[in-house]
């Protein structure tokens, strides 16, 4: 289980993070959502210790990750995938070379590497691209290749960073319906990060709403549909603050 507990984040003078308390429950798909700028995606690096909060923890089953030293802290990252807004995969390897790396590091013999290169590109529905370069893949493919590479290593945890930002609507919908089938097939816990409303509901099981780096509301993806917060109904809607339907 993924806890936050009173985590406070700030950079110079600009406060991102404010007493952020949140449970992401197993085996679900967790949603934080919110316009751009509110904590979304510090709150997610803090997940990877590739942040350290300013006051408050967050824990991973059970585990306090600012406290961990280093060796604890690549045990921990082996357990979680992370899905980058831009993919992040090394230009000078080809798809094959860019799953391998994680999968060398867990210590695979070259046979088990294969068969998971193989059934993670299945996944995504991208089979026979192993020798293809990032240079020669759209942005939309580059994207599933990063959540191929993140599902190879087999992760209790899968950690997704605006996957959507950048597509047209037809590849998004594809985009969720990999996330939602990564989740079953793999019974991993994912926490997506997005301001893509429709893409928060048709991945989440519970969408966490932030504004201005506090939880404003939390609920089912039903009960957030259904909200009676001015702030975050304008948010579904698409209005302006203070604006009307």
């Amino acid at each position: 289980m993924i806890a936050f507990e009173g985590v406070s984040k700030r950079f110079g003078d600009k406060v991102v993070l404010r007493d952020l308390s949140l449970t992401i429950p197993e085996r679900e798909t967790t949603v934080l959502m919110g316009v751009s700028g509110t904590g979304k995606s510090v709150a997610l690096k803090h997940i990877v210790g590739l942040i350290e909060p300013d006051a408050g923890r967050v824990t991973v089953d059970g585990e306090v990750v600012n406290d961990l030293d280093y060796d604890s802290l690549m045990r921990l990252r082996s357990r979680i995938g992370y899905v980058f807004q831009f993919a992040a995969l090394f230009d000078s390897l080809n798809v094959r070379d860019n799953l391998a790396l994680g999968l060398r590091r867990q210590g695979l013999d070259p046979a088990a590497i294969a068969s998971r290169i193989a059934e993670s590109l299945r996944l995504v529905e991208l089979s026979g691209v192993e020798e293809r370069f990032p240079s020669e893949l759209s942005g939309g493919m580059r994207k599933r290749i990063g959540i191929a590479r993140a599902i190879a290593l087999r992760p209790r945890y899968i950690l997704y960073d605006e996957p959507t930002t950048g597509l047209d609507p037809v590849t998004t919908t594809a985009m969720d319906e990999l996330m939602v089938r990564a989740r079953e097939e793999l019974g991993a816990t994912s926490v997506v990060v997005t301001h893509d409303v429709r893409s928060a509901f048709a991945v989440a099981d519970r969408i966490a709403f932030l504004h201005e780096g506090r939880i404003r509301q939390v609920g089912t993806a039903a009960q957030i549909r259904a909200t009676t917060d001015p702030l975050v109904r304008e948010f579904i809607e698409g209005r302006p603050a203070g604006g009307s339907a």
